[in-house]
């Protein structure tokens, strides 16, 4: 089986700006790719299962019959649809369905949507399977489905086993990223052997839903405990990891090393599929410019506040009607040898309900600013046009709202919704247990003062407009001193940006590591950054680079030479 994933939470919204300026509403990456490799899949008899359809899966599943044509290939192509809810939604909300927030369902869906794509599960893509399809053209399922929906197809799971459809999901996790479970983006990135080329990941699913991880033979890089670890803590929240199929407990998720370029993933524990989907919306919520000015040499604050100030000035009315937001990027360094090592920049925003106030008032108030302002001051490029500031809303629907079709050559058939359990899991087993401490790390030892990242890999990601921060250790004796150490409050002591921004930490200690979900550090979500890195790609490196105390036991020994003699930690 071969899978590829093609949708991110932007991407959705990507492709209807692109659609509505009457290009294809999919991937179409998928199809220059589709054609090196569809001749000999078929041969092999590997199908193809792939979410490029996008907004569109139908007219690509056209476009892979005419491909098929073009190379005198004959094969089956299916195609699922049923989660776009844009047509649907006076329906929907006559029926009493509203596109409810879904942290909090109190709040609707404050604008008209762009897009409303429900997560479809693994159902449609195991029925489109059974019907002999070759090729399975998905739209907006989740990224493990393309994982799970084969798995479940191939060992005829029931719809009710929760466990090894759990085990499937975390399979679908590890691999939707590609070789981010290879090598890619990983914290130790120099112990990764022939980094310029990464093998693509290899998913052995076993009956039970564990599985090996492993990527092609003579492939770069490496398959290890740290790196699976790593892209099992990628994007996630809590221990229990919702998907359409099942809840997946990913507190009971052990890993183990089984060979060269092998890592066993056993343990994953299911709990019963939600009543609900998970449906992403994106919305116009307003209206955004934005322009940067350079800075260079001596007083490089005052700069800052002069050109705010006038810029606030020559805007005159249109200030009263937007929100202007400045950061000052420090990037410059005293008594630099080059200009740009002396330059700093500072980022302008202006936001507005509507686009007029922050489109020509602030184009010709930024125009204005070179010739009459600081001296030295510059711009990066001329004022542009306001953009639209366009929101991500991810909101939850009633599971048996969303009916998948399956269409296949001839014929197309609804797939029922299958078994689902209550969202809100009630009752207390074990792995509802908070789990137990480690015990408290020795504290009487010699320390170093070096970077957290030099004993500690992270690894952080976005989910619209919150960002998670994963970190986790490589011994007991480590995990022990995180556990300890690195609560929300020292979290905060060393990323002091995150502001007053509420911070949750979870505990997975059978992969040693702790995540921490901080909330709307990213506003509105990827479709419009607020932050220079708008999705927290970076935010885990930026920790791992903060200097801390590091006990002299846990330190490799070519950094141990920096240890200092201070009080004992």
């Amino acid at each position: 089986m071969l899978t590829g994933d093609y949708l991110a939470e932007v991407t959705m919204y990507v492709l209807a700006k692109v659609r509505s300026r009457g290009r294809p509403g999919y991937a179409a990456t998928f199809l220059s790719q589709l054609e090196d490799v569809l001749g000999s899949a078929l041969q092999r008899g590997v199908r193809i299962v792939t979410n490029a359809g996008g907004l569109e899966p139908g007219r690509l599943a056209e476009e892979v019959e005419r491909l098929a044509a073009r190379l005198g290939l004959s094969p089956t192509v299916a195609y699922l649809d049923g989660d776009d809810l844009l047509p649907r939604l006076a329906e929907l909300r006559r029926d009493g369905v509203a596109l409810a927030h879904l942290d909090d369902p109190s709040r609707d869906l404050p604008g008209e949507p762009l897009t409303a794509s429900a997560y479809l599960g693994a159902w449609g893509i195991a029925a489109a399977l059974g019907d002999g399809a070759d090729v399975v053209v998905c739209p907006r399922v989740t990224d493990a489905s393309l994982v799970a929906g084969p798995a479940a197809w191939w060992f005829r799971w029931p719809s009710d086993a929760w466990d090894a459809l759990a085990g499937a999901v975390v399979a679908g996790h590890l691999v939707e990223c590609g070789t981010q479970v290879t090598g890619g983006n990983y914290s130790f990135f120099r112990e990764i052997p022939r980094r310029e080329r990464l093998g693509f990941p290899i998913v052995e699913v076993a009956a039970d839903g564990s599985c090996v991880v492993t990527k092609q033979p003579a492939s770069g890089g490496e398959v290890t405990v740290g790196t699976v670890t790593e892209q099992l803590l990628y994007e996630i929240a809590g221990p229990r990891y919702v998907n359409p199929d099942v809840v997946a407990r990913f507190d009971t998720v052990a890993l183990r090393h089984a060979g060269v370029d092998r890592v066993a993933v056993r343990g994953a524990r299911g709990e019963p599929a939600p009543a609900t989907l998970k449906v992403g919306c994106h919305y116009v919520a307003g209206y955004r410019n934005t322009a940067t000015v350079l800075l260079t040499g001596l007083d490089i604050v005052d700069k800052a506040v002069d050109v705010e100030g006038q810029l606030v000035d020559r805007l005159g009315d249109a200030a009263a009607a937007a929100t202007v937001r400045t950061e000052l990027r420090r990037t410059d360094t005293p008594d630099a040898t080059s200009q740009e090592g002396m330059t700093a920049r500072l980022v302008i925003e202006a936001t507005a309900p509507q686009r007029e106030p922050v489109d020509a008032p602030f184009a010709a108030a930024i125009a204005a600013l070179p010739l009459a302002s600081v001296p030295g001051a510059y711009l990066t490029a001329p004022p542009g046009r306001a953009e639209p500031q366009v929101a991500f809303w991810p909101a939850a629907v009633p599971a048996t709202a969303v009916p998948v079709t399956v269409h296949v050559p001839g014929r197309a058939h609804t797939v029922a919704t299958p078994a689902i359990g209550d969202h809100a899991i009630t009752g207390t087993s074990p792995i509802d247990q908070a789990p137990v401490p480690p015990p408290p790390p020795r504290r009487r030892t010699r320390t170093a003062r070096l970077p957290l990242g030099r004993v500690f890999g992270a690894r952080s990601g976005d989910k619209g407009g919150d960002a998670n921060v994963a970190v986790w250790a490589r011994s007991d004796d480590a995990y022990a001193w995180l556990w300890h150490e690195l609560t929300v409050e020292r979290l905060r002591g060393l990323l002091p940006d995150l502001g007053g921004l509420p911070v949750t930490r979870f505990d997975f200690p059978l992969v040693r590591a702790v995540n921490f979900v901080v909330h709307d550090l990213l506003g509105q979500g990827a479709a419009t950054p607020t932050r220079l890195d708008g999705q927290a790609k970076a935010l885990g490196e930026y920790l791992r680079a903060r200097l801390v105390d590091l006990p002299v036991t846990l330190v490799a020994p070519g950094e141990q030479s920096r240890v200092h003699t201070g009080e004992p930690t």
